[in-house]
């Protein structure tokens, strides 16, 4: 950054903070350890030097850890499935905060009336196409649990909507082992080598507080030998699964981090891998997780350590609050966003949940599109260079002027980026002429609208025939 660039930050830890982060999860690893319940993972531990207490748990030791570290990449590509970048996600959190839509929801939330339905097959055709047309979202995830299929296909159809309604990356969230390789069968299918430019994402988490289960570590291994990176994540509620105080939290998420890296370079060294946190805070009154300010600072904390690690980061979307798109998600959306867009956070793929993250809701898909772009544009700063001062223009106009056909203005004042792309600029007496219509009622219209709108891709058809027939014969019962 130049003297002339106004580039604004959020930090939350200093330099000697991160290091006694690091410190403390050394010594968590190291006393503690972490529980893995998978044979095969457990032994591949303990032979590259992991003390296996208890039976299950091994400890880790710190220059184990540290050579994991070093061994993972420091960036990884993704690429649309067509082949293009889509974009960097770096170790350093130089690249701008990658947005994405999610994450599986049982319910979908009617933009008309907010009601909610059963999340249905044509639910993840919607919900995937809308991500597709909106210009701030890079990746979009599995966005619901589809309800309306057998259990046996969901997963596996879901996933073919998602590839025949995008040609964005795609993040993968497949609990069952078998049903992940199915999917990654059926993508082998439709496109080819998933390692040459890779435009799938798949996400795992381990059980937290501290365990490595089976599901995850095989689904780690599934990905690793097709050569496709990987998002390894973790979900703790403070006072719950996790100590009720951020440093507590912040300690023990990253030490699962850290184990999960050090299993995926031992699977196969220099595997690419993406971690972060969904930190959460434990409602004792209402028995359930809560996005408390506190979430934010965790998120960005751990995108800090992430850079500290020289790791991709991937961390909260903020989602889940909201009854609807209304201002009880607003509050959430615009904390995630905006600090996600100042601080270090490398991507905030699972936008639009509802409701504890139980219901999707296109609109709110659609109102943090607008929180996205203010929030870049808010992090992109401004230019103090002669040129962007305009001395000249001041010297000419002088004391008492105006600045409408200034030189600065006449080539400005196209630029419309800064307006709303949803709700029209109102004077008072323009606003009652109209009905006195409600910001809310404009935004459900929008969201409507777009969805209206949609396309598929010149690919679609094929791609959907091509699915259903791999999907019949790996199903031929159903």
């Amino acid at each position: 950054m130049t003297i002339n660039e106004v580039r604004p930050k959020i930090q939350v830890l200093t330099p000697e903070q991160i290091k006694r982060v690091h410190e403390t999860v050394l010594k968590i690893l190291k006393t503690d350890g972490i529980r893995v319940d998978d044979e095969d993972a457990k032994k591949l531990m303990v032979k590259a030097g992991g003390q296996l207490v208890d039976n299950n748990r091994i400890q880790l030791s710190e220059e184990l850890i540290n050579w994991a570290i070093k061994t993972a990449p420091s960036k990884i590509e993704m690429y649309d499935r067509e082949g293009d970048l889509a974009f960097e996600l770096n170790g350093d959190g130089s690249q701008d905060a990658v947005f994405g839509v999610g994450v599986t929801n049982l319910f979908y939330q009617n933009p008309e009336d907010d009601d909610v339905v059963p999340f249905a097959r044509k639910h993840m055709a919607v919900a995937t196409r809308l991500g597709n047309a909106l210009d701030q979202y890079g990746v979009v995830a599995t966005t619901g649990a589809i309800r309306d299929l057998p259990p046996e296909t969901a997963d596996i159809y879901g996933a073919l909507e998602m590839i025949a309604n995008t040609r964005k990356p795609l993040i993968l969230l497949i609990n069952d082992p078998k049903d992940f390789k199915n999917v990654l069968d059926l993508y082998e299918h439709l496109h080819g080598d998933l390692s040459k430019n890779p435009f799938i994402i798949p996400y795992f988490n381990p059980i937290t507080p501290l365990v490595l289960n089976p599901e995850t570590t095989a689904k780690m291994q599934e990905s690793i030998s097709r050569g496709i990176p990987f998002i390894f994540s973790n979900y703790g509620m403070s006072g719950a699964t996790c100590p009720i105080t951020p440093a507590g939290t912040l300690a023990l998420l990253t030490a699962e981090l850290l184990a999960g890296l050090v299993y995926s370079q031992l699977l196969k060294e220099h595997t690419p891998v993406i971690l972060g946190s969904q930190p959460s805070v434990f409602d004792m009154k209402n028995m359930g997780s809560l996005l408390s300010p506190q979430y934010v600072y965790l998120n960005i904390a751990c995108a800090e350590m992430m850079n500290y690690y020289q790791i991709p980061h991937a961390g909260s979307s903020g989602s889940g609050t909201g009854w609807a798109a209304d201002i009880l998600g607003a509050g959430t959306a615009w904390m995630n966003h905006l600090t996600s867009c100042l601080g270090k956070v490398g991507m905030a793929p699972f936008v639009g949940g509802n409701l504890d993250s139980m219901a999707f809701s296109p609109t709110l898909v659609v109102y943090a599109n607008e929180i996205i772009r203010q929030s870049r544009q808010l992090a992109n700063g401004f230019s103090l260079d002669d040129e962007s001062i305009g001395l000249t223009d001041i010297s000419k106009i002088g004391p008492g002027g105006n600045y409408l056909a200034s030189k600065l203005t006449q080539q400005n004042c196209r630029d419309t980026s800064h307006i709303s792309k949803i709700w029209p600029t109102y004077s008072i007496e323009k606003w009652q002429e109209v009905g006195k219509p409600k910001a809310e009622k404009l935004l459900q219209e929008k969201t409507t609208k777009i969805l209206s709108e949609l396309t598929a891709p010149k690919d679609h058809d094929g791609l959907i025939d091509q699915g259903e027939a791999f999907i019949s014969n790996l199903h031929p019962s159903l």
